[in-house]
């Protein structure tokens, strides 16, 4: 029973799952007035492998930050015909959810970085239309619930999930950051926009950050950080020249000792492709995983 229970929660959580048909009484076509958020510790990452690299990436990733694996299979977890191994990660310090296609991949899946549970699907996609976004995926049925894909201004791609009985996980003991890099044409727009359909606030926007933090030591670029029931986001607005790897990490993780994380990363076949620096009251640097994916982390210079 308990590996029923924890292959169905790899499923509620993903936010991507077997198309099959549903039906539903209720049916809202009205933005939320209030917040369809439930929690960052049920959104995450869409981390897309090589099948032959999913167990060690994954392994790698709990050694880095500790946490478990729920259990593995092989699903369709597309509208439209495909086969992936999916599994999720929970960590202290963010969930991922991780896929190896086994099957081409069907467009635009691939390009969304995160899944985010919302209370009610229909309202979340009225709202996310109403403030600008753009539905690259319309609502599909699976199993246990709806979901769909979204685009917002500057290319941002995310998913949208709800199923019919609510998961319950423990709060996170730190909450990560959805890194985006965006122009400065689309940025203002990006901002407006998802934080009036978060119902989140804006908490900086510092207009000359730090180069250092983007691989350009001398320069400034604008820097926007976000809050909302979403969890966390921070806004990279920039000209595009950025040196490898800044722009290809996702996302960035918050752990309480940052020297003693890259060392067990190390270990577990991390490399460190920015090392540890300093700047905006926290220690940071960037690091690819076994298979690819790329993430930033960070801890605060105040522990």
């Amino acid at each position: 029973m308990k590996s029923i229970r924890i292959a169905l929660a790899a499923l509620m959580t993903t936010g991507v799952l077997m198309a099959a048909p549903i039906s539903f009484a209720k049916t809202v076509s009205q933005p939320s007035a209030t917040s369809v958020a439930v929690g960052p510790q049920y959104d995450t990452t869409h981390v897309y492998v090589d099948p032959d690299a999913f167990d060690r990436f994954t392994d790698s990733f709990v050694a880095t930050f500790g946490g478990t694996k729920s259990q593995q299979g092989v699903f369709q977890v597309t509208p439209t015909p495909s086969q992936t191994m999916s599994q999720l990660v929970f960590t202290p310090s963010g969930t991922i959810s991780v896929f190896g296609f086994k099957t081409p991949i069907p467009y635009p899946f691939g390009d969304e970085r995160t899944g985010y549970l919302v209370t009610d699907m229909d309202a979340a996609v009225a709202s996310a239309r109403a403030h600008g976004a753009d539905v690259v995926v319309d609502t599909f049925p699976d199993p246990i619930g709806r979901d769909a894909i979204v685009s917002w201004p500057g290319g941002l791609h995310m998913q949208l999930y709800w199923h019919t009985q609510a998961p319950h996980y423990d709060p996170l003991q730190t909450v990560p950051e959805n890194r985006v890099y965006v122009s400065s044409q689309s940025a203002d727009k990006l901002i407006r926009d998802f934080v009036a359909f978060s119902h989140g606030k804006v908490v900086s926007d510092v207009t000359h950050a730090p180069g250092v933090e983007i691989g350009r030591p001398g320069d400034t670029y604008r820097r926007v950080r976000i809050e909302s029931g979403f969890g966390k986001m921070t806004v990279i607005v920039s000209d595009g020249h950025l040196p490898y790897p800044f722009g290809r990490e996702l996302t960035g993780y918050e752990v309480s000792n940052l020297d003693a994380t890259l060392t067990r990363a190390q270990a577990a076949g991390v490399k460190v492709l920015v090392p540890s620096f300093a700047s905006d009251g926290r220690n940071a640097a960037i690091v690819q995983f076994p298979g690819g994916y790329i993430a930033e982390i960070h801890d605060s210079l105040a522990k």
